[in-house]
């Protein structure tokens, strides 16, 4: 995942860009970057690693040498960006959102003519954003160099261009998975990923980009230069789980989607046989809280916090890549209490079970010690032993290899798991 910002007005945006970066920092946990473009000192750019220091700490040191009128800024887990590309189209930089499933074939073709060449990462592996612009620079003007990436890419990606005029360009992936936003105020416009980026700078909600639209900015406001197409395949995980919860996306709020989600849930499980008997109602840290509180309201059945995350020093637990990695900074983050566990019924909700990583934690602490065994494979002392009950419930799960060992460790023990149909109309 990652996430992107960028603003245009008639004074200074370095401050502009720079919060409303760092407000995408839950979406990504490797790179951060920024560039800001000034008529007379040009492009100013500067990428860190945000592996173990924040955004915001390792960008503070270079706000006193960035300025201009127009900049953007990147939150993203993969590939160093922004780049600052320099072809027949001019000078721009260039940042992207998503994903290409035929990187190999694209860069094949690419290839095939002589004198073509790619940067390559340590791993031999292509920057993303740089086959984007390769793609982007096979056209004649940049809006049909979009359109042909668009067209030949597998998968999918948006798109946020800062040109040598000043000016932005901004385009939403072409089946729309990911949200672009407008934010307008006296004197500029941004572009964001997440709406509340811009509310906290004063601007307010002015365009949504549609699929596969493509709007310009300037600070004198914004013009679409390629008109949205009709399919629309928004991601849903962005309210059950990636967004954050003040954020809108097709005007419906994440924190509001999330109670509705447990709300249905508790409906659900009412219309097939009751309510489960239970001391508490418990969500899994973070997302899987306001599905917990949705549950809760609608079922009438007491809520409480029996994990609490530890937030200030680990992040999300899907963004390692390795999966022991996830499984122990899962584990590390999440703090049980054991007075609101032992000798409890519970039942988690949970935004989803798809590596199982998140569930596996209250499963580790929570089972009896002579279930030690069947509690996804750990072999830590389970913290809070005299737990009786535990159901989970999620809102999506997968048939991953983590996922059916917890699965299979949950029927030989006191837990159950169900896989909670949320999608309903509410």
């Amino acid at each position: 995942m990652g996430g992107f910002f960028g603003a245009v007005s008639d004074r200074d945006v370095a401050l502009d860009v720079f919060f409303g970066t760092d407000y995408h920092s839950h979406l990504g946990t490797r790179r951060g970057g920024m560039v800001l473009f000034d008529k007379k000192e040009g492009f100013q750019r500067q990428i860190h690693n945000i592996e173990n220091t924040p955004f915001r700490t390792k960008f503070e040191r270079d706000l006193a040498d960035f300025r201009g009128h127009a900049g953007l800024g990147c939150i993203s887990d993969s590939a160093p960006q922004p780049l600052l590309v320099r072809s027949h189209l001019g000078l721009y930089a260039i940042v992207t959102v998503g994903i290409i499933n035929n990187t190999d074939e694209l860069v094949k073709a690419y290839l095939s003519d002589k004198g073509q060449q790619f940067l390559t990462l340590s791993s031999g592996r292509v920057n993303v954003t740089e086959l984007t612009a390769a793609l982007i620079n096979q056209e004649n003007d940049l809006v049909s160099g979009i359109l042909h990436a668009m067209e030949v890419i597998d998968g999918s990606m948006t798109i946020l261009i800062l040109t040598e005029e000043g000016e932005l360009i901004a385009a939403r992936d072409s089946m729309g998975r990911l949200p672009v936003l407008i934010g307008q105020r006296e004197n500029g416009y941004c572009v964001s990923f997440e709406s509340f980026a811009y509310h906290k700078l004063d601007y307010q909600d002015a365009y949504e980009l549609g699929p596969r639209e493509i709007v310009r900015l300037n600070a004198k406001g914004f013009q679409t230069l390629s008109p949205a197409g009709k399919q629309m395949k928004i991601c849903a995980f962005l309210w059950t789980y990636y967004g954050y919860p003040n954020s809108n996306y097709e005007g419906v709020n994440v924190e509001l989607m999330r109670y509705r989600n447990g709300a249905i849930m508790a409906r659900d499980e009412a219309e097939r046989g009751g309510v489960p008997d239970v001391d508490f109602v418990a969500g899994v840290p973070d997302s899987g809280v306001p599905h917990a509180m949705g549950y809760a309201n609608h079922s009438g059945k007491p809520l409480a916090r029996p994990f609490v995350k530890y937030t200030p020093t680990w992040p999300r637990s899907f963004m390692p890549e390795d999966q022991q990695v996830r499984s122990r900074v899962a584990r590390m983050k999440q703090i049980p209490v054991p007075e609101l566990i032992e000798g409890k019924k519970l039942l988690f909700v949970d935004d989803s079970i798809v590596r199982g990583t998140p569930a596996a934690v209250p499963s580790t602490c929570c089972a009896r010690p002579a279930r030690r065994r069947s509690t996804c494979g750990s072999a830590h002392r389970p913290l809070c032993p005299n737990v009786t009950t535990v159901r989970i419930l999620t809102t999506k799960t997968s048939s991953s290899p983590t996922t059916t060992r917890l699965r299979r460790s949950l029927k030989s023990s006191a837990w159950t798991l169900s896989a909670i149909s949320a999608s309903a109309t509410w």
